[in-house]
């Protein structure tokens, strides 16, 4: 019996096999990762992923301005973001501070001085930043959807105050915009609806 078709069919099965979970992973990772996106910005975002290594991986290009990354698997809870293109030299250089060891606070004061150095661009903004989060937030791969979640606003403004945008520096009322960190290089507005029902 000749057995080459009979190979090369289970080396094609498998191979379509693996480019199909691959394939299928990274739809599950676009959907996460767009959970975040305003509805008409999502169909040409750029879409970011964590690697096993937990470095970050292209998973999908965009040519729309606004990159969306994907939850990180090895880190507590469930967060999606997108953000503005104006924000991405400041979120770039925030990975590479991360994977060089540093915590969160400490790529902030880092960028900051890099910023204030001239040596690191940042928005003059406006430039919105949208988080997907929540307690009990999970990705479900059945529907393809965000479960349990909600989501926050956040608009750069940089050095902006109460008497340049009318706008409290504490909140008001539930979902009620207001400016934190007023007249800092960080300076922007928070919009954070009320958690939905039963959330």
């Amino acid at each position: 019996m000749n057995r080459l078709p009979f190979l090369l069919c289970c080396a094609a099965m498998v191979f379509t096999n693996g480019a199909c979970a691959q394939s299928s992973s990274d739809t599950h990772l676009v959907n996460q990762a767009l959970a975040a996106a305003p509805d008409e910005l999502k169909e040409d975002a750029r879409v970011l992923a964590y690697d096993d290594q937990g470095m970050y991986r292209l998973v999908r290009d965009g040519d729309n301005g606004l990159t969306c990354v994907a939850d990180n698997p090895g880190a507590e809870g469930f967060e999606v973001v997108c953000y503005h293109s104006e924000l991405e030299a400041y979120m770039a250089r925030g990975r590479e501070l991360r994977a060089e060891g540093m915590t969160g606070s400490e790529t902030v004061t880092a960028r900051g001085e890099e910023i204030e150095a001239g040596t690191l661009s940042f928005t003059e903004g406006p430039s919105t930043l949208y988080i997907r989060y929540g307690d009990e937030a999970y990705y479900d791969a059945e529907s393809g959807e965000v479960m349990a979640s909600r989501l926050r606003y956040v608009i750069y403004t940089p050095f902006a105050t109460a008497a340049t945008t009318g706008l409290p520096t504490q909140p008001a009322g539930p979902g009620a915009p207001w400016l934190m960190l007023p007249g800092d290089w960080r300076a922007h507005i928070m919009i954070t609806p009320p958690a939905p029902e039963g959330n």
